[in-house]
């Protein structure tokens, strides 16, 4: 059973999200890092982009395949995750933490899972 922390907010693409003061941090759950495999290249939006919920927003390369990277929000991304994207392994190695991908200043947010109910999708997944 893949990790998932309680206090996060997650989509059925199985990426999560942080939200505090307007602003999400997104990342993907373990699950999907677990899944990719070995996560050898990241494509993130651009600083000043505005993303929408849903709409993919940039790519995750693994040595298994290439997966788009969905938007759980609706926003201006604010920061990307520099270190994450020069090291895309931080993903695997540290989903919730180091691996985390990009900040989005939100517009709007749809319903999003909480921990029991992405456990689920996670277990009809497996």
């Amino acid at each position: 059973m893949s990790n998932i922390p309680e206090n996060l907010s997650y989509t059925k693409e199985h990426e999560w999200l942080s939200a505090a003061d307007g602003v999400a941090t997104v990342g993907i759950t373990s699950f999907a890092a677990e899944s990719l495999g070995d996560i050898v290249f990241v494509q993130l939006p651009a600083v000043g982009d505005t993303i929408t919920a849903g709409e993919p927003c940039g790519e995750i390369e693994s040595t298994k395949s290439v997966s788009e990277l969905y938007a759980p929000v609706t926003g201006e991304v604010v920061e990307i995750n520099e270190a994450a994207a020069d090291a895309p392994e931080l993903i695997n190695s540290d989903p919730y933490e180091q691996g985390w991908l990009f900040r989005v200043r939100t517009e709007s947010m749809p319903e999003l899972l909480d921990a029991q109910e992405y456990s689920k999708v996670v277990e009809e997944g497996e």
